[in-house]
């Protein structure tokens, strides 16, 4: 009875192993799957159009999940519609490796100004690292370096994204869908709709346009 009581846990042990051969992502092979993103993300990840995300090294972690949740239906993105149908959990972990190998490159702050509420106008850039580094304490906002990192490398482990980079259009929509509820797979926790909540749209503009330019 020990014999197939013992026999039966490393039967267990073997199929776990071999499961999580199977999730890690081979960014080799997912070189040629991933051919299909780059009509939008461009072939390295790094999408030329603003609107579209920059792949590369926004963490393999992360860009797992995301794939999971825009196949789920958990995040809709239009533009991706039934392209992750027929792919296989080990497809998807492949292209998550082969993205996060690649290196993002910089899109760069612009000089900015802004209105905020009060009607003044005042330094984009400012207001934006502002935003960045000490968050809005007077309504509980927290910075985002708490997470992001205070360079925008993001955390791997944790499977907070790169930001150092992203376009700024695009991460001011994130932000403007979070605040919506447009976007909501950001966890139980809803951190990140806890954190747009309360910026303003000349915060958000602030900000994605000061993330833009972090390294």
């Amino acid at each position: 009875m020990k014999n197939i009581f013992k026999q039966a846990i490393v039967a267990v042990g073997l199929i776990a192993a071999a499961q999580g051969v199977l999730a890690a992502g081979d960014a080799a092979a997912g070189e040629g799957k991933a051919a299909m993103c780059a009509a939008c993300h461009g072939a390295d990840g790094n999408s030329p159009a603003p609107n579209f995300p920059k792949l590369a090294g926004l963490g393999e972690k992360y860009l797992l999940k995301q794939m999971h949740d825009i196949k789920a239906g958990d995040r809709q993105v239009m533009e991706m519609t039934g392209l992750l149908d027929s792919m296989s959990e080990q497809d998807m972990a492949d292209i998550a490796a082969f993205f996060d190998s690649k290196t993002t490159q910089l899109a760069g702050a612009k000089p900015l100004t802004v209105r905020v509420n009060s009607g003044a106008d005042v330094d984009g850039l400012a207001l934006g690292e502002t935003l960045y580094r000490a968050g809005k304490a007077d309504v509980g906002t927290p910075a985002c370096t708490g997470c992001h990192s205070p360079r925008g490398q993001g955390n791997e482990p944790a499977g907070y994204p790169r930001l150092s980079g992203q376009h700024a259009d695009y991460i001011e929509k994130q932000l403007r869908d979070f605040r919506a509820g447009a976007r909501v797979n950001d966890g139980d926790q809803r951190t990140m709709r806890s954190v747009a909540k309360n910026l303003s749209d000349a915060e958000i503009k602030a900000l994605a346009n000061f993330i833009s330019g972090l390294n």
